[in-house]
């Protein structure tokens, strides 16, 4: 079995990455096109270069994991064809976080293909609201808002045809942040399949003296412990940034189970935040 340490970019860049078009301007790379690829099994990416969309394929519909930005259907579009899906195939729609960047064309996908959006209690009413109730990037409406049809709940299974996905609450980057187990059986041997919401910390957001929100440091703690004691062999989230990507994987190049298996580079990410967030900590007095 090949094992590849990936070493993803430093966690201060990490953090800049995520949410600092929010307050400068669009970040290039989450509109730049990247192909349609497999990830492993029934796994697909279909976003942008940066802005993570995940294809889950099964007998009896799919599920889409997030959206890219609001003018992003055409490419998903193009990307889930190129796989040889078609978009109105969606049953399912999930997130990872209710961050207009990963948000923003769930309402269009939505209509166009009438499925469903599941999602955490506390994603929920975020979503309900265009992104107005958020409470670090709030007060104004940053995408379509979008009414869960089921709220989904740390350990729930979610079952379509042939596809089994576990779901695993990983609040504080949002309060509702939400990452998907899945196992993949390929040439005989199973793989553990995380489409992991990363715990970074958005440039702004307080932990301890006037906090984000209430709890949000034990969010934090909680879910680099239950990341860390995951068994991961591949794994995903939401920037490609974030999992190495643009280290992994070539555009054309021939399907391999093993291009995504990471598990030592998963680890190593969850510490790297875990070290940034221990920092902001000490920073604030704690």
């Amino acid at each position: 079995m090949r094992i590849y340490i990936r070493h993803c970019i430093a966690t201060a860049t990490l953090l800049v990455v995520v949410g600092s078009s929010f307050a400068s301007g669009q970040n290039p790379d989450w509109t730049r096109p990247f192909e349609g690829h497999r990830v492993i099994g029934n796994l697909y990416a279909v976003g942008t270069y940066d802005l993570s969309v995940f294809l889950i394929a099964g007998s009896e519909g799919h599920i889409l994991v997030n959206t890219a930005l609001e003018d992003s259907v055409s490419l998903l579009r193009e990307n889930v064809e190129s796989l040889g899906f078609r978009l109105e195939d969606i049953k399912i729609l999930l997130q990872m976080q209710a961050h207009w960047d990963h948000t923003a064309a769930l309402a269009e996908i939505k209509e166009i293909t009438g499925a469903e959006m599941w999602a955490t209690l506390h994603d929920a009413s975020v979503l309900a609201d265009g992104g107005f109730s958020d409470p670090h990037f709030g007060g104004r409406e940053s995408f379509a808002p979008i009414e869960a049809d089921k709220i989904i709940r740390d350990g729930e299974v979610i079952e379509l045809g042939d596809i089994t996905l576990t779901v695993l609450e990983t609040p504080g980057h949002t309060a509702g942040s939400s990452s998907y187990l899945m196992k993949v059986r390929e040439g005989g041997r199973d793989y553990d399949v995380a489409i992991a919401n990363m715990a970074t910390i958005n440039p702004g957001k307080r932990l301890v003296e006037n906090p984000t929100y209430p709890g949000v440091a034990d969010d934090f703690a909680e879910t680099f412990r239950k990341q860390k004691a995951l068994d991961v062999d591949v794994w995903v989230s939401a920037h490609g940034s974030q999992y190495g990507l643009h280290d992994k994987y070539e555009a054309g190049q021939a399907y391999s189970p093993d291009t995504f298996v990471d598990p030592e580079g998963f680890l190593a990410a969850v510490e790297r935040l875990e070290e940034a967030y221990q920092e902001q900590l000490r920073s604030e007095g704690r």
